[in-house]
Protein backbone atom coordinates (compact mmCIF):
# COMPACT_ATOMS: atom_id res chain seq x y z
CA UNK A 1 0.00 0.00 0.00
CA UNK A 2 1.45 3.25 -0.85
CA UNK A 3 1.38 6.86 1.09
CA UNK A 4 -1.88 8.06 -0.82
CA UNK A 5 -4.05 4.51 -0.38
CA UNK A 6 -2.53 5.00 3.02
CA UNK A 7 -3.98 8.13 3.78
CA UNK A 8 -7.10 7.70 1.89
CA UNK A 9 -7.65 4.25 4.28
CA UNK A 10 -6.71 6.22 7.25
CA UNK A 11 -9.61 8.89 6.86
CA UNK A 12 -12.00 6.10 5.67
CA UNK A 13 -11.66 4.96 9.61
CA UNK A 14 -11.91 8.22 10.78
CA UNK A 15 -15.40 7.87 12.00
CA UNK A 16 -14.77 3.91 13.09
CA UNK A 17 -13.70 4.42 16.80
CA UNK A 18 -17.09 6.52 17.24
CA UNK A 19 -19.08 4.05 15.90
CA UNK A 20 -17.94 1.31 18.33
CA UNK A 21 -17.71 3.31 21.39
CA UNK A 22 -21.92 3.87 20.57
CA UNK A 23 -22.36 0.23 20.38
CA UNK A 24 -20.65 0.00 23.44
CA UNK A 25 -23.11 2.51 24.95
CA UNK A 26 -26.30 1.00 23.15
CA UNK A 27 -25.06 -2.61 24.49
CA UNK A 28 -24.34 -1.39 28.31
CA UNK A 29 -27.44 0.93 28.48
CA UNK A 30 -29.42 -1.88 27.30
CA UNK A 31 -27.97 -4.13 30.19
CA UNK A 32 -28.52 -1.67 32.54
CA UNK A 33 -31.91 -0.73 31.67
CA UNK A 34 -32.84 -4.82 32.17
CA UNK A 35 -31.24 -4.97 35.86
CA UNK A 36 -33.23 -1.67 36.66
CA UNK A 37 -36.65 -3.15 35.08
CA UNK A 38 -35.84 -6.81 36.52
CA UNK A 39 -34.59 -5.61 39.77
CA UNK A 40 -36.74 -3.08 40.76
CA UNK A 41 -39.73 -2.09 38.82
CA UNK A 42 -40.08 -6.79 39.09
CA UNK A 43 -39.30 -7.74 42.50
CA UNK A 44 -35.31 -8.28 42.35
CA UNK A 45 -33.53 -11.40 42.34
CA UNK A 46 -33.68 -14.63 43.86
CA UNK A 47 -33.10 -18.18 43.01
CA UNK A 48 -35.56 -21.75 43.33
CA UNK A 49 -36.21 -20.53 46.83
CA UNK A 50 -38.86 -18.02 44.70
CA UNK A 51 -38.92 -19.22 41.25
CA UNK A 52 -41.47 -16.52 40.06
CA UNK A 53 -38.58 -13.95 40.97
CA UNK A 54 -36.05 -16.55 39.50
CA UNK A 55 -37.87 -15.43 36.01
CA UNK A 56 -35.91 -11.91 36.22
CA UNK A 57 -32.78 -13.36 34.92
CA UNK A 58 -33.99 -14.63 32.18
CA UNK A 59 -34.17 -10.92 30.57
CA UNK A 60 -30.66 -9.76 32.35
CA UNK A 61 -29.04 -12.62 31.19
CA UNK A 62 -30.25 -13.46 27.80
CA UNK A 63 -29.32 -9.71 26.73
CA UNK A 64 -26.09 -10.22 28.71
CA UNK A 65 -25.13 -13.31 26.67
CA UNK A 66 -27.04 -13.36 23.35
CA UNK A 67 -27.20 -9.84 22.71
CA UNK A 68 -24.36 -7.81 24.40
CA UNK A 69 -21.46 -10.63 24.67
CA UNK A 70 -22.78 -11.35 21.22
CA UNK A 71 -22.34 -8.24 19.40
CA UNK A 72 -19.05 -7.60 20.98
CA UNK A 73 -18.19 -11.40 19.12
CA UNK A 74 -18.98 -10.14 16.04
CA UNK A 75 -17.02 -6.84 16.40
CA UNK A 76 -13.74 -8.69 17.76
CA UNK A 77 -12.10 -8.98 13.58
CA UNK A 78 -12.96 -5.58 13.15
CA UNK A 79 -12.09 -3.91 16.54
CA UNK A 80 -8.54 -6.02 16.71
CA UNK A 81 -7.95 -5.13 13.07
CA UNK A 82 -3.99 -4.83 13.64
CA UNK A 83 -3.95 -7.91 15.94
CA UNK A 84 -2.46 -11.60 15.07
CA UNK A 85 -5.50 -13.40 13.58
CA UNK A 86 -4.92 -16.45 15.65
CA UNK A 87 -5.53 -13.94 19.12
CA UNK A 88 -8.42 -12.77 17.18
CA UNK A 89 -10.00 -16.24 16.41
CA UNK A 90 -9.51 -16.83 20.32
CA UNK A 91 -11.24 -14.08 21.33
CA UNK A 92 -14.12 -14.55 19.20
CA UNK A 93 -14.79 -18.07 20.33
CA UNK A 94 -14.30 -17.28 24.65
CA UNK A 95 -16.96 -14.17 24.12
CA UNK A 96 -19.29 -16.96 22.08
CA UNK A 97 -18.59 -19.23 25.25
CA UNK A 98 -19.67 -16.82 27.68
CA UNK A 99 -22.56 -16.05 25.75
CA UNK A 100 -23.29 -19.60 26.07
CA UNK A 101 -23.13 -19.83 29.56
CA UNK A 102 -25.15 -16.98 30.15
CA UNK A 103 -27.95 -18.06 27.60
CA UNK A 104 -27.75 -21.66 29.39
CA UNK A 105 -28.50 -19.93 32.61
CA UNK A 106 -31.50 -17.74 31.43
CA UNK A 107 -33.02 -20.63 29.79
CA UNK A 108 -32.80 -22.28 33.42
CA UNK A 109 -34.26 -19.41 34.94
CA UNK A 110 -37.17 -19.36 32.71
CA UNK A 111 -37.67 -23.22 32.92
CA UNK A 112 -37.87 -22.97 36.38
CA UNK A 113 -39.88 -20.23 36.43
CA UNK A 114 -42.46 -22.23 35.15
CA UNK A 115 -42.16 -25.44 36.41
CA UNK A 116 -41.41 -24.81 40.50
CA UNK A 117 -44.81 -23.04 40.67
CA UNK A 118 -46.82 -24.77 42.78
CA UNK A 119 -49.25 -25.07 39.67
CA UNK A 120 -46.55 -25.04 37.20
CA UNK A 121 -47.12 -23.30 34.30
CA UNK A 122 -46.67 -24.60 30.05
CA UNK A 123 -43.38 -24.14 28.31
CA UNK A 124 -42.15 -23.53 24.92
CA UNK A 125 -46.14 -21.73 24.14
CA UNK A 126 -45.09 -18.33 22.66
CA UNK A 127 -43.67 -17.01 19.76
CA UNK A 128 -41.03 -15.82 21.70
CA UNK A 129 -40.03 -19.15 23.04
CA UNK A 130 -40.12 -20.62 19.89
CA UNK A 131 -37.95 -17.98 18.32
CA UNK A 132 -35.61 -18.08 21.55
CA UNK A 133 -34.59 -21.89 21.48
CA UNK A 134 -34.21 -22.02 17.85
CA UNK A 135 -32.02 -18.55 17.59
CA UNK A 136 -29.69 -20.48 20.49
CA UNK A 137 -29.76 -23.77 19.04
CA UNK A 138 -28.51 -22.25 15.65
CA UNK A 139 -25.88 -20.18 18.05
CA UNK A 140 -24.84 -23.32 19.12
CA UNK A 141 -24.26 -25.10 16.17
CA UNK A 142 -22.55 -22.10 14.51
CA UNK A 143 -20.14 -21.88 17.66
CA UNK A 144 -19.36 -25.43 16.89
CA UNK A 145 -18.78 -25.58 13.07
CA UNK A 146 -16.95 -22.22 13.27
CA UNK A 147 -14.46 -23.73 15.76
CA UNK A 148 -13.90 -27.17 13.92
CA UNK A 149 -13.85 -24.88 10.64
CA UNK A 150 -11.42 -21.92 11.82
CA UNK A 151 -9.16 -23.64 15.18
CA UNK A 152 -8.79 -27.14 13.70
CA UNK A 153 -5.45 -27.24 12.05
CA UNK A 154 -5.98 -29.88 9.58
CA UNK A 155 -8.54 -28.00 7.60
CA UNK A 156 -6.68 -26.55 4.32
CA UNK A 157 -7.18 -22.74 3.48
CA UNK A 158 -9.33 -23.60 0.42
CA UNK A 159 -11.81 -25.05 2.97
CA UNK A 160 -11.60 -22.25 5.56
CA UNK A 161 -12.37 -19.62 2.78
CA UNK A 162 -15.16 -21.84 1.17
CA UNK A 163 -17.20 -21.47 4.77
CA UNK A 164 -16.11 -18.24 5.63
CA UNK A 165 -18.51 -16.31 4.19
CA UNK A 166 -21.03 -18.98 5.21
CA UNK A 167 -20.18 -18.44 9.02
CA UNK A 168 -20.46 -14.53 8.06
CA UNK A 169 -24.05 -14.34 7.13
CA UNK A 170 -24.80 -16.88 9.92
CA UNK A 171 -23.31 -14.98 12.56
CA UNK A 172 -25.16 -11.73 11.36
CA UNK A 173 -28.53 -13.37 10.78
CA UNK A 174 -28.11 -14.82 14.13
CA UNK A 175 -27.45 -12.40 15.37
CA UNK A 176 -30.64 -10.07 14.41
CA UNK A 177 -32.45 -13.46 15.53
CA UNK A 178 -31.83 -12.70 18.60
CA UNK A 179 -32.55 -9.02 19.14
CA UNK A 180 -35.97 -10.29 17.14
CA UNK A 181 -36.32 -12.57 20.21
CA UNK A 182 -35.43 -9.87 22.88
CA UNK A 183 -37.94 -7.31 21.76
CA UNK A 184 -40.56 -9.83 21.24
CA UNK A 185 -39.81 -11.07 25.27
CA UNK A 186 -39.85 -7.60 26.48
CA UNK A 187 -43.23 -6.80 24.37
CA UNK A 188 -44.90 -10.18 26.03
CA UNK A 189 -43.78 -9.39 29.40
CA UNK A 190 -44.65 -5.85 29.40
CA UNK A 191 -48.39 -6.55 28.06
CA UNK A 192 -48.57 -9.61 30.60
CA UNK A 193 -47.18 -7.89 33.76
CA UNK A 194 -47.33 -4.38 33.78
CA UNK A 195 -51.34 -3.56 33.52
CA UNK A 196 -50.72 -0.08 33.27
CA UNK A 197 -48.57 0.13 30.48
CA UNK A 198 -50.85 1.83 27.82
CA UNK A 199 -50.54 4.84 30.73
CA UNK A 200 -47.40 5.46 29.96
CA UNK A 201 -46.13 4.78 33.63
CA UNK A 202 -42.60 4.86 34.36
CA UNK A 203 -41.92 1.18 33.69
CA UNK A 204 -43.57 1.09 30.63
CA UNK A 205 -41.29 3.94 29.66
CA UNK A 206 -38.56 2.45 30.69
CA UNK A 207 -39.27 -1.12 28.49
CA UNK A 208 -40.14 1.22 25.49
CA UNK A 209 -36.61 2.49 25.71
CA UNK A 210 -35.06 -0.74 26.48
CA UNK A 211 -36.12 -1.61 23.11
CA UNK A 212 -34.59 1.09 21.57
CA UNK A 213 -31.14 0.69 22.95
CA UNK A 214 -31.20 -2.92 21.18
CA UNK A 215 -32.38 -1.19 17.92
CA UNK A 216 -28.95 0.90 18.09
CA UNK A 217 -26.98 -1.75 19.49
CA UNK A 218 -27.90 -3.95 16.27
CA UNK A 219 -27.92 -0.52 13.49
CA UNK A 220 -23.93 -0.07 14.75
CA UNK A 221 -22.75 -3.56 14.98
CA UNK A 222 -24.62 -3.74 11.39
CA UNK A 223 -23.43 -0.69 10.14
CA UNK A 224 -19.76 -1.48 11.32
CA UNK A 225 -19.62 -5.33 10.11
CA UNK A 226 -21.00 -4.20 6.63
CA UNK A 227 -18.34 -1.18 6.31
CA UNK A 228 -15.57 -2.79 3.71
CA UNK A 229 -13.92 0.25 5.21
CA UNK A 230 -13.67 -1.28 8.22
CA UNK A 231 -13.01 -4.93 7.19
CA UNK A 232 -9.70 -6.46 8.90
CA UNK A 233 -6.54 -6.16 6.54
CA UNK A 234 -4.72 -9.37 6.08
CA UNK A 235 -1.28 -9.18 7.78
CA UNK A 236 2.57 -9.33 5.67
CA UNK A 237 2.59 -13.10 7.67
CA UNK A 238 -0.70 -14.46 7.39
CA UNK A 239 -0.74 -13.45 3.74
CA UNK A 240 2.53 -15.43 2.98
CA UNK A 241 1.06 -18.78 5.32
CA UNK A 242 -2.14 -18.51 2.75
CA UNK A 243 0.49 -18.65 -0.16
CA UNK A 244 1.89 -21.40 1.21
CA UNK A 245 -1.27 -23.55 2.23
Amino acid sequence: MDGEDMSESQANLRPFAGWVILSQLFGLASVILVAVWMGHFRGGFAWQSNPSIEFNYHPLFMIIGMVYLYGDSILVYRVFRNQRKLTCKILHAVLHVLALLFSAVGLKAVFDSHNLLSKPLPNMYSLHSWLGITTVTLFGMQWIVGLLSFLFPGLSMKIKSRYKPVHVFWGVAIFAMALTTAVTGITEKAFLANTDYQEKNPEGILTNCLGLMLLGLGLTVGYIVTTPDYARQTLPEEEHLRLRD
